[in-house]
């Protein structure tokens, strides 16, 4: 984890040098904020954990639950829970854009979408959506729901490891409108992978939440400027 932080904090520095040129619609800027955050976020991140999986003599299968048996009850778990997260999320984000609005405080959105809409050409949009809706969803289920759950729930502080991962998660997104819906959507797909015993569950709901913004967005943004 310190290996982890470590290098989102140099993702971080580099990023902050990056966001001016993005700011005045660089979209080269905009790719590379999100190519060098999948590299010192999820890039990283993989390579760790594989690492610490190596030590220990555990494979990915053993540790997450990527077996086959009763992976259909796992997937039908997702899509079913994917469609009941999508409203109650969306809820929770216009609900904390008013609360915002009433206290006087800035409703932005997060830094990836502001990136994504910046994005003019059909290339840079499918770098965005493979970030969105493979890469992100795999690496932060691992980190957050895989690893750093079980781990402070075995230390035995249960309460403390679906709640505080939970905020954690949200808080990673460093946006306030999204911290609540966030919030919510992580505590669900905790208790899913409590339920079925393989990570492949909030993985897929994971990633079908992410998907359903992507595509939306895109929807709203129009056809691409160019190739």
């Amino acid at each position: 984890m310190l290996g982890i932080f470590a290098s989102i904090l140099l993702g971080t520095i580099i990023v902050q040098g990056l966001s001016p040129k993005a700011a005045d619609g660089n979209s080269q800027s905009n790719l590379a904020i999100l190519v060098v955050s999948m590299l010192t976020f999820h890039g990283v991140s993989m390579v760790l954990v594989n690492v610490f999986l190596r030590q220990h003599q555990i494979s990915w299968r053993e540790a997450f639950g990527f077996k086959a048996y009763r992976l259909g009850r796992a997937l039908l778990f997702a899509g079913i829970v994917a469609l009941l997260v999508l409203p109650i999320a969306l809820s929770l984000g216009q609900l904390s854009a008013k609360v915002l609005t009433v206290f006087h405080r800035p409703v932005k959105l997060q830094q990836a979408v502001e990136s994504l809409q910046a994005a003019g050409s059909l290339s840079e949009r499918f770098y965005f959506g493979i970030a969105a809706i493979l890469v992100a969803p795999f690496v932060e289920e691992v980190i957050f729901r895989g690893i750093l759950y079980p781990t402070i729930k075995q230390c035995g502080f249960p309460r403390l490891a679906l709640w505080g991962t939970s905020l954690f998660f949200a808080a990673t997104h460093a946006n306030m409108m999204t911290l609540l819906p966030l919030t919510f959507l992580a505590l669900i797909l905790t208790l899913l992978y409590e339920t079925t015993d393989n990570l492949l569950a909030p993985v897929v709901t994971h990633s079908l939440f992410n998907a359903t913004n992507f595509f939306w967005l895109l929807y709203q943004m129009g056809p691409p400027l160019v190739g």
